[in-house]
């Protein structure tokens, strides 16, 4: 079905109805650089918006080559004469690695200067403050515009200067979605009523389990054995469960997780879904991966 077909409905509501799992769908990113882009955005932020298309896509090229995700950002509700008139650019450099979780800020006056900007952590300056930033890409799926614009307005008005509209997270069936750097705490289905509940708890070192789906900076079966464990033993604290080793034997893991010096094994099976269209544009239904636990097991 396509947005036009007789009985379409968006994905994140298709989503809900099948109760898609959260847990373990994170989008990969261990480092991340951001950038403000003022204006609308197309399907991809830095091809099409204010940056010059050549420029956007050397820059895209340079951040993917070192291993980091791009991702365009913007604050809400800032009014048109503003952005026509953006005159510096300001980009923050964000480590999400467990141990090393770092955002830096900096700016320049001139776009093609971001070519120039380390990517190694040595440029800006340190923050100790959070970034959220909530999918508000509309070009991108429909359902990250019409449920992250509630969202983001609302923690605008609680949290105006950590609170940034971002291009494409990955995940629009659980829309609305946010990630909270610098830890990459990526979350689903937020209500606009509990968003500013879910950062006060990151601000404090724990996750809010109603809406989490994992830390960017690791693989999807890490994170699904993470989340598992904490439900088992309701710790909610960001930095428990600490991942010791994974190795997989067919479609089964095993997945070694440090509990606080006690180590805790997670087994899960990996499967395919139902086909399923998992965007509002899709066209062709197809099976996503998932992680269904078999045991937990803590050592005596």
């Amino acid at each position: 079905m396509t947005p036009s077909s007789e009985g379409w409905r968006p994905c994140s509501d298709r989503s809900e109805e099948r109760q898609d799992p959260l847990t373990g769908t994170a989008g990969y990113g261990e480092r991340w650089f951001l950038v403000e882009i003022d204006g609308a955005w197309g399907t991809h932020a830095f091809l099409q918006s204010r940056l010059d298309p050549a420029l956007g896509r050397r820059l895209v090229r340079r951040v993917e080559g070192e291993g980091m995700r791009p991702l365009a950002i913007r604050r809400t509700g800032r009014r048109a004469d503003e952005r026509r008139h953006q005159s510096r650019w300001r980009w923050a450099y964000v480590d999400a690695r467990p141990g090393r979780e770092e955002v830096r800020w900096g700016s320049v006056d001139d776009p093609e200067k971001l070519l120039e900007v380390p990517l190694d952590g040595t440029a800006g300056e340190p923050s100790t403050q959070p970034v959220v930033c909530v999918c508000t890409h509309a070009r991108h799926d429909q359902c990250c515009a019409v449920k992250g614009r509630p969202v983001v307005s609302a923690l605008a008005k609680a949290l105006p200067e950590h609170t940034w509209e971002c291009s494409h997270l990955g995940g629009d069936r659980f829309a609305a979605t946010m990630i909270v750097f610098p830890h990459g705490l990526y979350y689903g289905r937020v209500l606009p009523e509990h968003a500013e509940d879910v950062v006060d708890r990151s601000r404090t070192g724990t996750i809010d389990a109603r809406y989490f789906r994992g830390r960017s900076a690791l693989p999807n079966v890490v994170q699904a054995a993470q989340g598992y464990a904490r439900s088992a033993s309701h710790d909610y604290r960001i930095d428990s469960f600490h991942p010791v080793s994974s190795s997989k034997d067919g479609d089964l893991w095993t997945v070694v997780l440090d509990h606080d010096g006690t180590a805790v094994t997670v087994c899960l099976a990996e499967s395919l879904s139902e086909p399923m269209l998992s965007t509002c544009s899709a066209s062709r239904a197809a099976p996503v991966r998932q992680f269904v636990l078999t045991s937990i097991a803590t050592a005596a």
